[in-house]
């Protein structure tokens, strides 16, 4: 694990853009308790994620769990991780530190309507130095 962590910290070293796959979690609720004008501020925040070339995405409600332990298959109906909030959707973000994604991501719906956005840097495994 530790080499990857520096390889990762290379990446960032060598200027080159790192990668991170954003989670958000929010309900209708939350949207709902924001103005007009606020919706229409954070739907404008997404389009410059999006219009960065960033893929973003809305998940639907249902989920498919696969498990094969022991190569005893089970496929269930029940998400595997459990919140509060159920997850709304994703983008994959290509930028050259968390402090960029941070900042773009702050004003997106769900950070902005009683949601969260839960950031992970990730590895392109497609890449080099992977």
């Amino acid at each position: 694990m530790r080499q990857k962590s520096a390889s990762f910290a290379n990446q960032q070293i060598r200027g080159l853009s790192m990668k991170f796959l954003c989670l958000a979690y929010g309900d209708e609720d939350g949207w709902h308790a924001l103005s007009e004008g606020e919706k229409r501020e954070v739907l404008a925040q997404d389009a410059v994620i999006r219009d960065r070339g960033n893929l973003m995405a809305v998940v639907q409600i249902q989920v498919t769990s696969v498990r094969n332990w022991d190569r005893n298959l089970e496929v269930t109906d029940v998400p595997y991780a459990q919140h509060t909030l159920p997850l709304a959707g994703f983008s994959v973000i290509e930028a050259e530190s968390l402090k960029e994604v941070i900042e773009l991501v702050s004003n997106t719906p769900c950070a902005r309507a009683r949601g969260v956005i839960e950031i992970r840097p990730f590895w392109d495994l497609r890449s080099n130095g992977a």
